[in-house]
């Protein structure tokens, strides 16, 4: 095990989330509305960019469609809640990619086509971040005046890739990202200072140099144009440095709902001691680090684990450590020390966990796993393995985190028999 950081000097007091969010008492969130009962507006790239496929349905019928799915999936395993929606299911996400491209000789940019690299310009989004999105828009205006040429997939011509627009609820900080094949940006101190002047909200802009033919979107090195190169965000009383490369939940008013039901399936006590794992920026971990003995996090990213160590010093937290390792590995090395977890959060990505990682987390006999999926699929897949390890579905409940699309958040709480 490689140990990323461990960081600050006082450990923060907060005010109990279980007090109204114990799983004794999730009645409150069953009372809590869905959702406004009216219509929400219909997309009309809906079709072709795929991004929002329940746009044309009332909000309410969006959440049952939701909860019915996350029940015929998930109903065999456990008591499944009623689905938790959002107040405001538009305008939600504050992480928004665009990607440049060529029609009829002229620069475009869009969201690639479902299941294609073909883009689909969009003029506005339901579900972006409404300053985000008009942000690519100048930025659009800005390289066809400055004549940057757009990357021809095809030929592998061109410079422009894509640009990332990351903004932060509640500190309003944006961070503007672009997306080159080469590290040469021409004209970019007059770029940025253009930028600016037409949104002078942009707090910092980063050039990320992706020369690879791929379909990931960052590569490997990055330059600061401006700012500080990271923006910061708070989320549950926290604040959190968010880096380019970070992962970061994309629907913050959300998330904190998540977080703090999550907390209250935990029940933590002060003399536990719990592992995040793929903690990302730390969130999760350093919200329980209030109501734990010890958190340990554990996240492969090393841009995140950087954030995570930054993050804990400035909050002030010292019951918290951060390793840069794959999850299952440390969990196995762990295993052979001895060492005691008495709660587990695992929040991994789209694709779910793994067996071996699963076979890891059992292996050290935590008490109570709590985990957070964002794919139903794939987490009845990974409950039949828990099922068999002998770890037992407690309580389900689905949250909206992706108002007007088909994905779903969905949390477990699993015990050991």
């Amino acid at each position: 095990m490689t140990e990323s950081g461990k960081s600050g000097s006082k450990k923060r007091e907060g005010k109990d989330p279980l007090d109204s969010l114990r799983i004794g008492a999730v009645e409150e969130e069953k009372k809590m509305k869905p959702g406004p009962p009216v219509k929400t507006a219909n997309c009309t790239h809906r079709k072709r960019c795929g991004g929002c496929q329940y746009s044309e349905l009332p909000y309410a019928e969006q959440l049952g469609i939701k909860e019915k799915r996350v029940r015929r999936l998930l109903g065999a395993f456990g008591p499944v809640q009623p689905i938790v929606g959002a107040e405001e299911p538009l305008y939600y996400r504050n992480k928004v990619t665009a990607s440049f491209g060529f029609r009829n000789g002229k620069t475009i940019m869009g969201i690639y086509e479902q299941s294609t690299h073909k883009i689909v310009p969009i003029d506005h989004c339901l579900i972006q971040n409404r300053e985000a999105d008009r942000v690519t828009h100048i930025i659009r205006k800005l390289c066809i005046s400055f004549k940057l040429k757009a990357y021809d997939e095809a030929t592998g011509y061109g410079l422009l890739r894509h640009v990332m627009i990351r903004t932060a609820h509640r500190t309003g900080e944006i961070m503007v990202v672009l997306v080159t094949v080469s590290p040469i940006l021409p004209s970019a101190k007059n770029f940025v200072k253009a930028l600016r002047e037409r949104c002078p909200e942009i707090t910092t802009v980063i050039q990320n140099i992706n020369p690879q033919r791929t379909s990931m979107v960052l590569g490997p090195r990055e330059k600061v144009l401006f700012g500080k190169g990271y923006i910061e965000d708070v989320l549950c009383g926290l604040r959190f440095r968010i880096s380019s490369g970070s992962f970061y939940q994309v629907n913050p008013v959300q998330t904190e709902r998540l977080y703090q039901t999550a907390l209250a399936l935990a029940g933590l006590k002060k003399t536990e001691i719990v592992l995040d794992a793929y903690c990302g920026v730390g969130t999760i971990g350093m919200i329980a680090s209030q109501f734990a003995g010890e958190v340990i996090g554990v996240e492969l990213n090393g841009d995140a684990v950087r954030d995570a160590k930054v993050n804990a010093r400035q909050n002030q937290i010292d019951n918290i450590s951060f390793y840069a390792n794959d999850a299952g590995v440390f969990l196995d090395d762990l295993s052979r020390t001895g060492k005691r977890i008495d709660v587990i959060f695992m929040d991994p990505p789209r694709t779910g966990s793994t067996e071996a990682f699963i076979e890891s987390a059992c292996g050290v006999r935590p008490s109570r796993i709590v985990y957070i999926s964002c794919n139903p699929e794939t987490l009845a897949r990974d409950l039949r393995i828990f099922k068999r390890y002998r770890y037992k579905a407690e309580v389900i409940i689905p949250v909206d985190q992706f108002p007007l699309t088909e994905h779903v958040e969905t949390m477990v709480l699993l015990s050991r028999k």
